[in-house]
């Protein structure tokens, strides 16, 4: 029993992972499941097993991709002590993270269209803005923002590091959109 769990996983993941390949190099509509169980070796009986469907399979991907995302912010936050540095560290690993092909692909351009707005929402609601709310109420309790509502601030916080990753992927050719953005994001944050 334990052996077709681990084989169910596996399979799952191989789909999973060769699945943000396609949809990072052709976009939804146009990633081919025939050619995604084709490279896995399986059959479309397995993924709709896993996922029931391309959206099922895209929905799994992009979660995939905001916990790693996720889990990149939070090591990079980690490096510092002090919560405003957190903070600050934070929003560069996302905008850095959210500029890779995969992310700004599957994340920021086909997620909102693909799973529409309110699931997308609730999805980066449950993984980048709830960490981010949760670092802007540790610093109002050190005295920072007080009297601003950490959900305004959140969904002001979020929309802007969202839209500057799109603004700096359009500009691949200039690196110093990351450190215009970084100077714009210092300059708001660091106002007591």
């Amino acid at each position: 029993m334990r052996r077709t769990k681990e084989h169910s996983q596996e399979t799952a993941d191989k789909l999973l992972d060769i699945a943000r390949i396609r949809f990072t190099e052709h976009g939804y509509a146009k990633a081919s499941l025939e050619e995604i169980v084709a490279e896995a070796g399986m059959t479309r009986g397995a993924l709709y097993h896993h996922y029931g469907n391309k959206l099922g399979l895209f929905k799994a991907v992009v979660s995939a991709v905001q916990a790693e995302l996720g889990e990149k912010v939070e090591r990079e936050a980690s490096r510092s002590d002090d919560p405003l540095e957190q903070l600050i560290l934070g929003c560069k690993a996302f905008v850095e993270a959210a500029v890779s092909p995969s992310a700004l692909r599957i994340l920021l351009l086909d997620g909102p269209a693909v799973l529409g707005w309110e699931t997308w929402r609730r999805l980066d609601e449950e993984n980048a803005m709830r960490h981010l709310r949760e670092q802007l109420e540790i610093l109002q309790e050190h005295g920072y923002y007080s009297g601003l509502s950490p959900a305004a601030m959140t969904r002001f916080l979020s929309g802007a590091l969202n839209e500057s990753a799109l603004w700096i992927a359009e500009r691949p050719n200039e690196p110093e959109a990351l450190e215009e953005t970084m100077a714009v994001i210092l300059h708001m944050l660091k106002r007591r």
